[in-house]
């Protein structure tokens, strides 16, 4: 996580942390064709997460609420085929070619904050360096993250639920579900943040809302 130069001396008090709340404040998406493979695509997803935290300055105090930013790289392959399409328009009575790369659509649901790690910086190293986050990000945020000193650093394991596709104007392509179904109900570990992630079941109707003859009204 990164803290601003007001957020970070709360962090460096503090004997614990707690991580509160996650939200997303935006998503860069870029799209590329994959060299040598034909209707494929690549597409470069940065999320970016707003995460609210109760520092403990001291035990048995009421904690100090901070908030910081992180954010996450990840890249799918998706089959998006080749667009060859003929368009005539009424416009300028002109025929065009469609070869166009195709949109990407990311959606997400809230994240879950799985676990927290306080962690100490080592002697005379800046454990948060200088860093330039986009606009809506920062601007949600009092103060800098620019050259921030920090003797403490926060480390946040997060959950999250995606669907990604590849779209073009009259067509939907192939979506890509980026998740495993569990067979298990969830459980509370106290091991892997990720393998407790495992367990929980996919969101589905926040993705897909049920129509009305899944309904059970009149």
């Amino acid at each position: 996580m990164y803290f601003s130069d007001q957020a970070q001396p709360v962090i460096d008090r503090a004997v614990n942390v707690k991580c509160k709340k996650v939200q997303i404040l935006c998503v860069n998406v870029d799209v590329e064709s994959v060299p040598f493979n034909k209707g494929f695509y690549s597409v470069d997803m940065t999320f970016y997460f707003l995460v609210e935290v109760a520092a403990y300055l001291s035990p048995g105090t009421a904690p100090a609420t901070v908030c910081g930013i992180a954010y996450f790289s990840k890249k799918v392959i998706l089959f998006g085929s080749e667009a060859n399409a003929r368009v005539f328009s009424s416009a300028n009575n002109t025929c065009e070619e469609s070869n166009t790369t195709p949109e990407a659509v990311v959606q997400t649901v809230d994240p879950i904050c799985l676990s927290s790690r306080l962690v100490e910086c080592p002697k005379k190293v800046c454990c948060c360096p200088g860093i330039h986050f986009p606009h809506p990000c920062s601007s949600e945020l009092a103060g800098n993250f620019d050259n921030v000193e920090a003797t403490k650093e926060l480390f946040i394991t997060v959950g999250l639920f995606t669907i990604v596709q590849l779209q073009r104007p009259v067509a939907m392509m192939i979506p890509a579900y980026d998740f495993c179904i569990p067979d298990k109900e969830s459980e509370f570990s106290t091991g892997d943040p990720c393998e407790m992630f495992r367990k929980i079941q996919f969101p589905m109707e926040d993705f897909f809302p049920p129509r009305l003859n899944d309904c059970d009204c009149d």
